[in-house]
């Protein structure tokens, strides 16, 4: 009796036939823009209470009108073009050249404000105008996908210059005197490192100030390394630098509402003008006493606490822990060049940077499990970033003076807890890699399979298929296949 041959369901490693699993994400993908457009016209509403453009505005100003950023706007075309080919990425930039120029002349010719970046902006938008119009499924999804993430790199710095304003206008007043009297536990670093670099000045400054400014920039190239292979495999890698980047400052400037800072070097010392309580910053530690919150100015961004430089640096040398030699020694350099800038510029205090690496450790595993899926050790890891970041802020709010009175327990204290969710991080990054690669030392290999007799006229590529010295199948991952992380 004849039976009917099970079906195979048809392979989608490269996206090239739909695949029922992919509906669910491309709901999500749905939600996800919604509540982002959402959350942009909340904060463009919010931002015109208060008197000025939010961030749409900034953004659509920006096709026609002189850019702020124009860098900015051709690092989002250099995401968005990681969708195209080489050919295609030639002539997106030769576009983006033209058009720029052309602007060029028209403002020289009207004594207009000049600056460079509309022909970026447009060339962006013309690839989201070309998925919607001349393609269909998974290629026009792809394309609209590189859309966004250049999009969103834009918006995401306008978004932050909003939400700083917001900080600013909302805000009377701060609470440095409370991080102050707590980092007194952590013997100021803030101020040890700013005399430090006053002392090694102008060399020091000179390249710490390159390293801290350029933090996106350094960013932008290990993602767009991460990024390199998807216009060849047709699909965006499940986890990389760009999603964690955007959520960190996201979510970031919503902690600044709750806990308002402006720096050191704006409360104690001389940028702060006529505000500061007094010209302490770095050479004189500032008095011991019951902190209360400093009335402040409406201009200075409140964004300190926890330290997004910090967060972004931490990010910034995880992920390039996968690259070269030469990336991981640079995400090495970044990261001490930016915590160092950070506290010897005086623009944040080391309780900031505590909280920094805490929230910046607890994002990245949120995002990859979100990826990769949640298991056990994510979960915990993800409680126990939450619980230690809710920790310091409590305890720099309502336990300063005890800490700066007792800084032999709460110093250690604060390393020892940050240090636990580091070693928690580090280690199931190291489980990971265990089932990522099945074959290294320690492990016992896994019994190999009986072989199964060859079976007559067997399609080739198929699955159950014998193995062979050749690949005579156009599946690109027949030969050496991995397991595939999803």
């Amino acid at each position: 009796m004849m039976t009917e041959p099970t079906r195979i369901p048809p392979r989608d490693d490269r996206g090239t036939q739909p695949a029922p699993w992919r509906r669910p994400r491309v709901v999500l993908w749905t939600a996800a823009g919604a509540a982002t457009l959402g959350f942009l016209v909340a904060l463009e509403i919010v931002a015109r209470g208060y008197g000025f453009s939010g961030p749409i505005t900034e953004q659509s100003r920006e096709v026609i009108f002189a850019p702020e950023s124009g860098p900015l706007l051709y690092g989002g075309l250099a995401l968005t073009m990681v969708v195209l080919t080489w050919r295609q990425r030639l002539i997106a930039l030769g576009i983006a050249a033209g058009v720029d120029v052309a602007f060029f002349l028209v403002r020289w010719a009207l004594d207009a404000d000049m600056n460079f970046g509309n022909g970026a902006l447009w060339v962006v938008l013309g690839v989201a105008v070309l998925g919607l119009t001349r393609r269909t499924g998974q290629e026009r999804l792809l394309l609209l996908k590189g859309t966004g993430l250049g999009l969103l790199l834009v918006a995401g710095h306008k978004t932050g210059d909003t939400w700083l304003l917001i900080t600013s206008k909302t805000r009377a007043t701060v609470l440095d005197a409370y991080v102050a009297a707590a980092d007194h536990a952590l013997a100021d670093p803030s101020w040890l490192v700013g005399r430090f670099l006053n002392a090694t000045a102008p060399v020091s400054t000179g390249i710490l100030h390159v390293v801290y400014g350029q933090l996106p920039l350094a960013a932008a190239l290990v993602g767009l390394y991460q990024l390199r292979r998807v216009a060849v495999e047709r699909r965006f890698p499940a986890h990389h630098l760009v999603r964690t980047f955007l959520v960190i400052g996201l979510f970031g400037p919503a902690i600044y509402m709750i806990f308002p800072v402006v720096g050191p070097v704006f409360a104690y010392g001389t940028d702060g003008g006529a505000w500061a309580t007094a010209n302490l910053w770095p050479d004189v530690l500032p008095p011991v006493t019951d902190p209360q919150p400093i009335p402040f100015d409406g201009i200075t961004p409140r964004n300190c606490m926890p330290s997004l430089h910090t967060a972004w640096a931490v990010t910034l040398f995880i992920h390039s822990r996968d690259g070269s030699r030469a990336m991981r020694w640079a995400g090495t350099f970044w990261l001490v060049g930016t915590l160092t800038a950070t506290l010897g510029f005086g623009y944040h205090y080391g309780a900031d940077l505590l909280a920094g690496v805490v929230f910046a450790l607890t994002i990245e595993t949120a995002m990859r499990c979100s990826a990769h899926g949640w298991d056990r050790a994510g979960v915990r890891l993800v409680a126990l970033g939450t619980a230690v970041f809710a920790a310091q802020l409590a305890s720099y709010r309502w336990l300063p003076t005890e800490m700066a009175a007792r800084p032999w327990l709460y110093g250690p204290l604060l390393l020892l807890v940050t240090g636990a969710v580091v070693y928690a991080y580090v280690r199931a990054a190291r489980e990971r890699e265990r089932e990522r690669k099945p074959g290294v030392p320690g492990q016992r290999p896994a019994p190999a399979e009986p072989a199964e007799p060859a079976e007559p006229a067997k399609a080739v590529g198929t699955t159950g298929a014998a193995p062979t010295g050749t690949d005579d199948s156009q599946d690109p991952d027949a030969t050496d296949a991995k397991p595939e992380l999803v």
